[in-house]
């Protein structure tokens, strides 16, 4: 038991890689397995932490790939994502800039022995964007291809007024929502570091009068 949640992070990182060929392939057989295989590695990302919590199973090991599989398993979905045009380049320059700051800022806290915690905006982020992935990878694997944001091809008609097209069309505004949450994590976050840059600069002025 005491290894589980970090065999199940490690399973993760495993399955990003065979997602992110399978998105590669661009074909809608490849698009159903690799929705199958993200909705599984989505579970484990709720169950190795759920799992580490409840049964103390905490340890540095299990935080390190717990938050690299964890990032490493969206950025690179996208970044796949980005290569068949199924996503735009800013919407992952913009999740990718938050990941790179919220990292930063988590450096810091720790450095002077602080936890900036995790907030709303960040919780709702992550759950809007594992959704958007899922649903997009879904609609994929269905056919869709003709009622698209990403390129933008957004035409009502017979042939787009169907599931598999407007399922696509919805993955792509939760890809917009995702983004937009993202913006605000990333805010929350730069917030709640404030007061720990406000006491280092104090305590940086008190020391230059000593």
């Amino acid at each position: 038991m005491r290894n589980v949640p970090n065999i199940l992070s490690i399973s993760r990182l495993i399955s990003t890689v065979i997602v992110f060929i399978l998105v590669l392939v661009d074909q809608p057989w490849a698009y159903l397995v690799a929705t199958v295989l993200f909705a599984l590695s989505a579970v484990t990302d709720y169950l190795d932490g759920y799992l580490a919590r409840r049964y103390n199973l905490v340890s540095p090991l299990g935080v390190f790939l717990d938050l690299t599989a964890d990032k490493v398993f969206v950025v690179s979905i996208l970044i796949a994502m980005i290569e068949v045009h199924l996503v735009s380049s800013w919407i992952v320059f913009i999740i990718v800039t938050r990941e790179f700051m919220v990292s930063g800022l988590r450096s810091v806290a720790a450095a002077r022995g602080k936890v900036i915690p995790a907030g709303k905006w960040g919780k709702q982020k992550t759950f809007i964007t594992l959704i958007a992935i899922g649903v997009v990878l879904l609609a994929k694997g269905l056919g869709a291809h003709l009622l698209s944001l990403f390129p933008w091809q957004v035409a009502f008609n017979s042939q787009t007024l169907v599931f598999n097209e407007l399922l696509l069309f919805i993955g792509d505004i939760f890809l917009i929502v995702a983004t937009i949450w993202t913006i605000f994590s990333g805010i929350e976050y730069t917030v709640g570091a404030i007061p720990i840059f406000r006491e280092e600069i104090k305590e940086e002025k008190q020391n230059s009068t000593i």
